[in-house]
């Protein structure tokens, strides 16, 4: 499975040939070093750890120098690991370095990010709970949860119940996302549809694992 890391640069439209507006999420993916090779004989499975962004070498930790020193690459920020088929570990070498033009326009994708964080929200933004009536006194319950659980039985709040809470900042995945431009000569890609994320928000892109209908 071919894999990118990267980051979400912003949404924008593109035209296609017959001069319809698509909506499109502009993604700057690599280049990214192969830093591992992971095999079943070693590691129990096959994958590749991918290595994104250049950073000076004092902001790494010795560990994570040795570790990156084995495959004579410069410093790397991320480190992100995408699994492989047994028969595609030998495409790949430490050290290898990987551009956008993995992927081709037409390619479907799963994309990986974290999104935005939202705070302390109520039920109603944060599940899409109704609000309460506004009359019979209610003036200031419209937002509010309302009853919880019963009194006697159970006696208690079942675990898992939604309620107000923290809202966002969390690992989401957007499944087959087409791939409507690939520019490898700056390293960016762009997919049609939305990313979670905000902008310059880490990033990973994938072959999508499901197929669309």
């Amino acid at each position: 499975m071919k894999g990118l890391i990267g980051r979400k640069l912003g949404m924008t439209q593109i035209f296609n040939e017959k001069g319809v507006m698509i909506p499109v999420t502009v993604l700057e993916v690599g280049p990214c070093f192969v830093t591992q090779i992971k095999t079943p004989v070693n590691e129990g499975y096959a994958a590749i750890q991918l290595g994104f962004e250049t950073v000076r070498e004092r902001r790494l930790t010795r560990g994570e120098r040795g570790h990156l020193d084995k495959t004579h690459t410069s410093p790397l920020r991320i480190l992100r690991e995408f699994r492989i088929d047994e028969a595609e570990v030998s495409d790949y070498r430490p050290g290898q370095k990987l551009l956008a033009d993995l992927f081709s326009e037409g390619d479907l994708v799963d994309v990986v990010g974290i999104s935005k964080g939202k705070g302390f929200q109520g039920g109603v933004k944060r599940h899409g709970f109704n609000r309460q009536p506004k009359t019979h006194g209610a003036s200031d319950r419209t937002r509010a949860p309302g009853s919880a659980g019963a009194g006697s039985t159970p006696g208690r709040v079942y675990k898992g119940k939604r309620g107000p809470g923290h809202m966002g900042h969390e690992r989401v995945t957007v499944q087959n996302l087409r791939v409507a431009l690939v520019d490898p000569t700056r390293n960016l890609l762009a997919v049609r549809g939305a990313v979670p994320g905000p902008k310059n928000g880490l990033i990973t892109v994938a072959a999508a694992r499901k197929k669309a209908r």
